[in-house]
């Protein structure tokens, strides 16, 4: 029998947001390591491009949020469907891989998998959070699970689910112990003032819902500490340009926020506190070591169907919390404020980061939590994430490849 390896396989990828794209770029980077030849297609945005991928839809299709969001799209997004499924199945890649957007993707992915392709699924949904039972239909759709937290596995395991933990791509990036003074210099930032990073979010919905609300707060907290410098990196061209339209309608002094095109990092670095909506945002402030506040409202109609259905297993909705409380650090314990929906204002936003820039005990003992965190997120694996989730999807491949011959 035949069991060289596949030298030029059609690897697709579909990815549904920018966070998906920056994963599959690390992804195809290192997957080329093993597949110099390979042909990657599928859904991915412009850093999964620069990386040689074609992308066959704009990715901006697939960046919703929210029950009432992806329901008025949502025949398009069955049209899309349909069209990209028919188009796979003709191709026949070697393995399709879904990079998170579980919703969209689990859909496409079982139908693939059906149809006889090999399919994983980088991201696991939080089924620690949101009913774990998914486990199982998620079984149904996948060949292999990647998931970037190490409490995953084990409850795929309870499900006979094959899930592998790559460890979280996030984690290589951020140096253990952070030092703020070269990020400041880098954003030209004093190195004796306070500094609040402000993230309201990277969707057009959400700056729509929520952006008025966190720049509210932030200027709440610069009239209580004069001096204080606010520094909003802006996600993407689309955020930049609806925060340059909100800063415009607000007042121009010295404590004017600085807004940013991109490097979220270096300001969430450079800062004392960070102000950010929830999502992955989160999970880079506490990589960065940072002491945040979290705030979130989504809108009224997914808020409604969620509570009614009863969809959520946790109490809180910040990574940091469901991790610290997953790791074992206690089961109630919240080391991140969270303000949701009613109490999403600007008033207890503002008092909130208030209250972490004048308690420097209390900062001290987060940034302590978080390096452990990190640590936990790394793992014992040698190497970096992308590597990891790699070797899983090569391995799916080969094994694939060899019975076929």
């Amino acid at each position: 029998m035949d069991t060289t390896q596949p030298s030029a396989p059609l690897i697709a990828l579909i990815a549904g947001e920018d966070s998906g794209d920056q994963l599959g770029a690390d992804l195809i980077a290192a997957l080329r390591r093993h597949y110099p030849d390979a042909r990657f297609v599928g859904i991915g945005g412009s850093r999964m491009q620069s990386q040689g991928f074609e992308s066959w839809y704009d990715i901006r299709e697939l960046s919703l949020f929210g029950f009432a969001e992806v329901v008025r799209h949502l025949p398009r997004l069955l049209k899309l469907r349909k069209e990209l499924v028919a188009r796979l199945i003709a191709e026949k890649p070697a393995i399709v891989v879904g990079i998170d957007a579980p919703d969209f993707n689990l859909g496409v992915e079982r139908r693939l998998k059906h149809a006889g392709l090999r399919t994983v699924h980088y991201v696991s949904p939080s089924i620690w959070a949101w009913r774990e039972n998914r486990a199982e239909k998620i079984g149904q759709s996948v060949h292999r699970v990647l998931c970037l937290f190490p409490m995953e596995p084990p409850i795929y395991a309870r499900h006979g689910i094959d899930a592998r933990f790559v460890g979280h791509p996030l984690a290589d990036r951020f140096p253990l112990v952070s030092d703020r003074v070269p990020a400041r210099r880098a954003l030209q930032l004093p190195l004796d003032v306070p500094v609040l990073a402000l993230l309201p979010g990277s969707r057009a919905s959400e700056l729509e819902r929520m952006g008025s609300i966190f720049l509210d707060a932030a200027r709440r907290v610069a009239t209580a500490m004069p001096g204080l410098r606010i520094v909003i990196p802006a996600a993407n061209s689309r955020a930049l340009a609806t925060l340059k339209t909100m800063l415009a309608r607000g007042p121009h002094d010295d404590a004017s926020p600085i807004l940013l095109d991109g490097h979220a990092h270096e300001a969430m670095l450079a800062a004392d506190v960070v102000m950010l909506s929830s999502g992955t945002a989160t999970l880079e402030a506490m990589l960065a070591k940072r002491p945040m506040v979290v705030g979130y409202r989504v809108s009224p109609m997914s808020y409604r169907i969620a509570r009614v259905l009863k969809m959520l297993k946790t109490d809180v909705y910040a990574l940091p919390n469901i991790l610290a409380r997953a790791c074992g650090m206690g089961k109630n314990v919240t080391l991140v404020p969270e303000l949701m929906q009613d109490n999403f204002t600007a008033t207890k936003l503002a008092n909130a980061a208030f209250e972490l820039f004048r308690n420097s005990e209390r900062r001290g003992a987060i940034v302590n939590a978080f390096e452990q965190l990190h640590e936990a997120l790394r793992g014992h694996l040698p190497g970096h994430a992308g590597d990891h989730a790699a070797d899983a999807i090569v391995e799916l491949i080969d094994a694939n490849a060899t019975t076929n011959r």
